[in-house]
């Protein structure tokens, strides 16, 4: 046993290894350009604006650095560029923020983008940068007030073509370029930007108390955990924080009271918009920017693609809280947004922006912590207007894959109705005669081969059981699982199957990769191989089937000690090279590995499945509590 696992580390080592790895996977970028002034400093501004050499500290608000040729004599503005962090905060799969930095001319037009860090594991171990790059550079030369539509066009928008395999990657860069581009591009005047009507707001002398105005939403909540930026949660709240917008009379009244309300209003001119923020914690949301440089620097309010910042003269001090029931609370303060491009008849965010340490390899980033708000209706006169939301990318993946959601789903019901039914297909067939078993599985074999694994890259892997098991323990991300429909729907039948049949069904039936292996099996048989194949020895069987569940306890364990590796690791699983890259398209040790499973399959049954599959193995162990058995011949054993 000892010399299979030896093996076994041997074969991991080698999937792991790559010619080169990510270039910015997870790359550490400085804290300095996130919060420095001077952003050109830290990263290559000229590459994503050529003709540029002189650039100016960020400006604006969202930040923008202005761009210059320099010949020594003159300065001419070739463009700006922009940091998408300074912006948005748009995730991609892996549930972190695509690092992207964006040049733009004079004109509007986009002149570079380049991903500085990104944390994507299609990107790592399966799809190449390459076709991140090729899917980048599509905005070059395109103008940053168009409208961009993945995969498709109409007559007001410019078509881009997706990244095959990694769709919801590139619906998170094109939210994030788009929005990053017109953002800017408003504020310096290459596009017109509408402004949203204010708010017109309803008289009330009526005083809630602390618990009303947080259960109808005029007060907000925004908890931040120790867990949540990467430290030690030692049971003390980190940051729990309250905020709430003072204008409406409604709402300010009973925060503040009649007179501290009144002279609030008092101070503020038209366009001017108040909002309170309190809260307890270790941590501070006014911080000590304010202090250097007169900036809030841990807060602001967005809207839209509009971000608002506070400096000292925006704040004033709250010295108590009038709303019966109302806690202490350690901190507090209220902020004045000045700006006529804030609207508080429409919906907005507050932000809270901090460090964020990975816990698994020490290195700090900075996150934003969204809370959303909107004035309750019963304080806007004809309450709230209607508001079209922002489809959250996975909800743009399942719009575009409607018609193979549906196919899909037809083919595993009628997988799952011969499965149930398949006692009355086996005496309907005859000794000579195995068609009414043996084609509806062929058939079954091929649409997962073709369409489950080809054409729609929808293998089921080892990683999502791993990414499964580490939310249960945290960082939960629904919309995570919900970004690849297929996927997504996969697991679903899956877990049902396991449930009542055991992994029989989807090993058996459904996996892509088992339904090649098998089919290989069975063509080599029918093509004069049959003399070739060889069943081993039952002691060596039940020894290497012991296998698969050392493979998936490596990469559990290794998963708890860096999730990355544990992705990389994972290529034990020759599923990425067949479906997502195609073995022409990797590197030796990939080929190698890849040609050694398949070829091995020919002449063994199933070879991978039966002694390496982590996915196999991590599946068997609920499926040892299933509602029903399979029936089996005498001659089989359990794999």
């Amino acid at each position: 046993m000892k010399v299979w696992i030896r093996t076994l580390l041997l074969v991991l080592l080698l999937t792991a290894a790559r010619s080169g790895f990510a270039s910015i996977y997870e790359q550490e970028l400085p804290d300095a350009l996130f919060t420095q002034p001077e952003m050109c400093k830290w990263t290559d501004c000229a590459g994503v604006l050529p003709g540029a050499n002189a650039f100016s500290a960020r400006k604006g608000n969202p930040p923008y650095v202005e761009a210059y040729a320099d010949d020594g004599h003159a300065r001419v503005l070739k463009g700006y560029v922009f940091l998408s962090t300074d912006i948005v905060d748009i995730q991609g799969y892996s549930g972190k923020p695509i690092v992207t930095l964006i040049g733009m001319d004079t004109k509007g037009t986009i002149t570079g983008v380049r991903v500085l860090k990104h944390s994507e594991p299609i990107l790592l171990v399966g799809i190449p940068e390459s076709k991140l790059l090729g899917f980048l550079r599509q905005y070059v030369g395109r103008f940053a007030g168009a409208r961009f539509e993945i995969g498709h066009s109409d007559a007001g928008s410019a078509s881009l073509d997706a990244i095959s395999g990694a769709t919801v990657t590139a619906i998170a860069e094109n939210q994030l370029i788009s929005r990053c581009a017109i953002a800017v591009a408003s504020q310096v005047g290459i596009v017109k930007q509408t402004l949203l009507p204010q708010a017109k707001l309803l008289p009330s002398n009526n005083h809630a108390t602390w618990a009303a105005l947080v259960d109808m939403g005029a007060v907000q909540h925004l908890a931040i955990h120790a867990s949540d930026v990467g430290e030690p949660d030692d049971g003390s709240p980190y940051l729990d924080l309250y905020y709430g917008y003072l204008n409406a009379p409604g709402i300010g009244k009973s925060v503040l009271g009649d007179y501290d309300y009144e002279q609030l209003m008092s101070r503020l001119k038209p366009g001017e918009h108040a909002i309170f923020v309190v809260a307890n914690g270790s941590e501070s949301f006014k911080g000590s920017g304010f202090v250097r440089g007169g900036i809030y620097d841990r807060i602001q309010v967005r809207q839209g693609i509009n971000a608002f910042t506070f400096k000292d003269s925006d704040y004033l001090n709250l010295y108590s809280l009038q709303a019966a029931g109302a806690p202490s609370f350690n901190e507090t303060g209220i902020f004045i947004v000045r700006s006529t491009q804030f609207s508080a008849a429409y919906p907005w965010k507050f932000v809270f922006l901090g460090h964020k340490v990975d816990k698994e390899t020490g290195a700090k980033s900075f996150s934003a912590f969204n809370s959303p708000y909107w004035v309750p209706a019963r304080f806007l006169e004809g309450g709230r207007p209607h508001v079209e939301e922002e489809k959250p990318a996975w909800r743009n993946a399942w719009d575009a894959k409607r018609i193979q959601i549906g196919l899909f789903v037809a083919w595993a019901a009628a997988v799952i109705f011969f499965f149930v039914s398949r006692d009355r297909w086996v005496r309907k067939a005859k000794r000579a005669d195995k068609r009414w078993v043996s084609w509806p599985k062929t058939a079954s074999w091929l649409i997962a081969i073709g369409f489950a694994g080809w054409a729609e890259m929808a293998q089921p892997s080892i990683t999502q059981v791993l990414t499964f098991i580490h939310s249960l323990f945290g960082d939960w991300n629904t919309g995570l699982f919900l970004s690849d429909p297929l996927i997504f729907v996969f697991w679903i039948v899956i877990a049902v199957t396991v449930i009542v049949w055991g992994r029989g069904l989807f090993c058996g039936w459904m996996c892509p990769f088992g339904s090649m292996s098998e089919l290989l099996y069975k063509l080599a048989r029918m093509t004069g191989l049959k003399k070739l194949q060889r069943k081993l020895p039952m002691r060596w069987h039940n020894r290497l089937r012991k296998l698969k569940y050392v493979v998936f306890a490596v990469l559990l364990a290794v998963s708890f000690f860096s999730m990355p590796w544990a992705e990389k690791l994972a290529e034990v699983e020759p599923f990425k090279t067949t479906f997502l890259v195609g073995v022409l398209h990797r590197s030796w040790p990939f080929v190698l590995f890849w040609t050694v499973v398949v070829g091995a399959s020919i002449f063994i049954e199933r070879p991978f499945c039966k002694y390496l599959c982590p996915l196999g193995a991590s599946l068997a162990l609920p499926g040892r509590f299933r509602l029903f058995k399979l029936r089996r011949k005498p001659e089989c054993t359990s794999c």
